[in-house]
């Protein structure tokens, strides 16, 4: 085991989760007393599917095969996805409704990442009770932002008389700014717990002995 490597991903896992969060939270407060937070939502949004990617990346070695291959792409296809939706709006180039519904789909692609992750990755079964559901449920519901794409396709941009069927994809949001921090934060201690480990055994000659560190 790559304690180190455990340590970093924990980490990441956190960052994602808080980015998320915070991104959630700025939304909020946009609607609230409007300012620069809607623009700041924005980049937090950029930067959670990024990061997500960088996730999928680095925890591509626990899901094999064929489907951990197609669902690590979905990720790294979604995240640049993301990142054009916020940046649809933040040029003025499409109103929010319609950059949100490409963000959904670019969120949808780390939905499907991480469903597959959470029901295929042989070490869910040492995880807290609980873990793997909350992240085959954040995913799943980030997924339904594939519904987004005959909405994009006719560039729907307008919330108030857009058909009922495509506020279907707007119920990823749920998983994006609720489901997924909370996962992510949870596995990222989780991950972080198993960094805590011993040490591997030094090279010939190093004072390292293999035992754990003292901790407080």
């Amino acid at each position: 085991m790559n304690y180190a490597e455990d340590r970093d991903t924990g980490r990441l896992a956190v960052a994602v989760g808080v980015v998320a969060a915070g991104s959630a939270v700025l939304l909020g407060t946009y609607f609230v007393v409007g300012g620069p937070f809607g623009a700041i939502n924005d980049i937090g949004n950029a930067a959670t599917g990024v990061l997500s990617a960088c996730l999928a990346w680095k925890l591509r070695r626990h899901i094999a095969g064929r489907a951990g291959r197609l669902a690590v792409g979905a990720a790294l296809i979604g995240a640049p996805i993301t990142v054009a939706g916020s940046a649809l709006v933040m040029s003025e180039t499409t109103g929010f409704f319609l950059a949100g519904l490409v963000s959904s789909l670019g969120f949808a692609g780390i939905g499907a990442w991480l469903v597959t992750f959470n029901r295929s990755n042989p070490q869910a079964g040492a995880w807290p009770r609980g873990l793997r559901s909350l992240g085959v449920l954040a995913g799943a519901l980030m997924a339904l932002g594939v519904v987004a794409v005959p909405g994009i396709l006719l560039r729907l941009d307008d919330m108030a008389t857009a058909p009922g069927w495509i506020w279907i994809a707007q119920l990823g949001w749920l998983g994006i700014y609720l489901a997924y921090p909370a996962w992510a934060i949870w596995f990222g201690i989780v991950e972080a717990r198993q960094a805590r480990g011993p040490l591997p055994p030094g090279p010939p000659g190093s004072s390292a002995t293999g035992s754990s560190p003292a901790r407080t």
